[in-house]
């Protein structure tokens, strides 16, 4: 067991016995305790498996190729509309995870044997995405910008996409473009903090400052 783990579970408001509970049964399959992103997370060989999110409103496992799992019981559900590949399994109580033990365990075995197989979730490209014109302008017209905005991950690139296409006004598309691009040179997503989080993540209480 990790003590960063430890002082994590420790110090969380809510959701300590569930945790404590998936804790123990990811260990028990195998995988090896890290602390990474501020959260519980678990590895084989050194791949990410399963990260241990504490929401206010639930706990819940992250797979992180929970795309390709069967998903026989139906557990495992998109953290966000356009997540491609990550797939959670939420909890809100004890005995819901004690009664699924043998169902998550085999999710987990499962996870496991798609990382040794090699297998990777083919994400959609940006050139599939459909952009806004002023978007398109911009990129054609400094080659810096779409030359950073290119590096950025398919699931980042497609977040700027669906904000800046967001507005009816030409204006408003325009200025969404420049108010991020900084941040877009800087390799960070929308929703990326200073604490190197995404603002989305329970472990990053929303008080740092935006890149500017």
């Amino acid at each position: 067991m990790n003590p960063n783990v430890d002082s994590f579970l420790d110090k969380a408001k809510n959701w300590q016995d569930e945790a404590a509970a998936l804790r123990k049964l990811l260990i028990v399959c195998g995988l090896t305790e890290e602390f990474k992103w501020r959260a519980p997370c678990y590895t084989f060989q050194g791949a990410n498996i399963i990260i241990l999110h504490l929401f206010k409103e639930y706990c819940a496992l992250g797979f992180f190729k929970g795309a390709l799992l069967q998903d026989e019981h139906q557990i495992l559900s998109k953290p966000g509309e356009n997540s491609q590949s990550v797939r959670m399994a939420k909890f809100t109580g004890l005995k819901e995870i004690v009664k699924m033990k043998s169902v998550l365990k085999a999710y987990i075995y499962e996870a496991i044997e798609v990382e040794n197989a090699g297998l990777k979730v083919a994400l959609t490209q940006s050139k599939n995405l459909i952009f806004p014109e002023e978007l398109q302008q911009i990129l054609d017209q400094n080659p810096r910008f779409k030359k950073a905005f290119e590096n950025l991950t398919p699931g980042r690139q497609r977040a700027y996409n669906l904000y800046f296409s967001a507005p009816k006004q030409s204006a408003t598309r325009t200025a969404r473009v420049e108010k991020y691009m900084q941040q877009i040179l800087n390799g960070k997503g929308i929703n990326d903090c200073t604490c190197g989080l995404s603002k989305k993540m329970p472990q990053c209480d929303g008080s740092h400052k935006q890149f500017k």
